[in-house]
């Protein structure tokens, strides 16, 4: 992409989370004050941003680029869905909407809005 979105309406908030919590998980709540990593059909709220002493810096808002599987998505909005802890499918049933503003379909990501 000719032009860079990083940045743009970042929003982050802290979580509690346990170990399997990592940099880069798509995270869903999982009780109160605390996130878990997807598994494939979740819909989740952020991506882990970063993690450590069993708290996660959760990015909610803003400029994300995710891997994603399954067929590429295209721009514009999709209904989309976590398909494990690292990557995203679309989805026809559950998911949720997210504007996609750019498909890299060599490097199989999405540049999306959260």
């Amino acid at each position: 992409m000719k032009i860079s979105m990083n940045g743009f309406g970042e929003n982050m908030a802290t979580f509690a989370c346990g170990d399997t919590t990592a940099y880069g998980s798509l995270v869903k709540m999982s009780d109160n004050g605390t996130v878990s990593p997807c598994v494939s059909g979740d819909v989740f709220c952020g991506v882990a941003n970063s993690t450590r002493n069993g708290f996660a810096a959760v990015q909610l808002n803003g400029y994300r680029e995710i891997p994603y599987t399954g067929t590429a998505p295209k721009v514009g909005y999709q209904t989309l869905a976590a398909s494990g802890a690292q990557s995203v499918s679309v989805v026809s049933t559950g998911g949720r909407s997210y504007l996609v503003v750019d498909v890299d379909p060599n490097a199989k990501t999405i540049g999306m809005m959260l």
